[in-house]
C-alpha cells in the first residue's frame, strides 16, 4: 500500500490561491495583539498566509488586506521581515 502524505494547502489572503504551506509565509496575531512573522507555522494565534511574491506583498500593503484579515494595524517592520524572507528565497 502506497502511503503518500497529503500536502496541507492554505489560502493566500491576497490572491485567494490555495497553495502548499511551503509556498506561503504565515503572519500571526497572538492573544496579546502582537503581530509577527511565523517561520515555523506553529505559533498560537490568528494566522494569515501570504504567497512568497513581492508583487503579492505590495498588493497586501496597498489594499491593507492583512490588516483587515487580522483585524489590527500592522507595523512596517512586519512587512519588512516578509520582504526579507521573499528576497532571501528568490
Amino acid at each position: 500500500m502506497d502511503k503518500t502524505r497529503k500536502i496541507p494547502l492554505r489560502k493566500c489572503v491576497v490572491t485567494q490561491e490555495r497553495l502548499p504551506k511551503q509556498a506561503l509565509i504565515r503572519i500571526v496575531k497572538n492573544n496579546q495583539g502582537d503581530v509577527f512573522v511565523d517561520p515555523t507555522g506553529k505559533q498560537n494565534g490568528r494566522g494569515a498566509y501570504l504567497k512568497k511574491s513581492l508583487s503579492v506583498l505590495e498588493k497586501a500593503i496597498k489594499t491593507k488586506r492583512l490588516e483587515r484579515h487580522l483585524d489590527t494595524p500592522i507595523d512596517d517592520a512586519v512587512y519588512a521581515a516578509v520582504r526579507q524572507i521573499i528576497e532571501d528565497e528568490s
